[in-house]
């Protein structure tokens, strides 16, 4: 890691499984505390697949939006916030939820994501961000039971249930 972060110029990364939920094994690293991650890396190694990205500084400033699409349709969206001083959105880790009304350029954003899968899921929750300079970006495209924030928009279930009954 010490080597990508002199490499590549990162000051600030964020260490995860490729696959994952609830920001399990994610960790926030920079060139002070990268020793200290070697072998929680090398033990993650062993079992699992793991990416190193460079940390993005909006999500701590200005969140990640959640949008669900179901059929490719867009029917809500939610903005996720970090607590202070914490670099995960996760309400598990101090994170709020709340409702948002995306841009109709972070809609398109996501409906572009899932038209991207080779066969258009019935359900998908599209997350995204700023990254680093300005641009929306894909944090996750999540297809295997995500929270879809129904509580926010009760009707959205029903609009997922008419599209599953559709495929039965």
């Amino acid at each position: 890691m010490q080597e990508l972060h002199e490499t590549l110029d990162w000051h600030e990364t964020v260490l995860k499984p490729c696959v994952s939920g609830t920001a399990r094994h994610t960790y926030k690293l920079n060139r002070d505390n990268l020793q200290e991650y070697e072998t929680i890396l090398k033990e993650l190694l062993e079992y699992e697949a793991m990416m190193l990205q460079p940390f993005q500084y909006d999500i701590i400033n200005k969140g990640e939006v959640s949008i669900m699409l179901f059929g490719g349709q867009f029917t809500h969206a939610v903005l996720k916030v970090t607590k202070p001083n914490e670099f995960r959105v996760q309400s598990d880790f101090g994170g709020q939820v709340a409702l948002y009304e995306p841009t109709p350029n972070e809609i398109a954003f996501a409906e572009h994501a899932v038209h991207c899968c080779s066969e258009l899921p019935i359900y998908a929750r599209v997350d995204i961000f700023n990254d680093n300079n300005g641009k929306i970006a894909l944090a996750e495209l999540e297809l295997i039971e995500p929270e879809l924030w129904f509580r926010f928009n009760p009707e959205a279930a029903n609009i997922l249930a008419k599209k599953i009954t559709k495929i039965i």
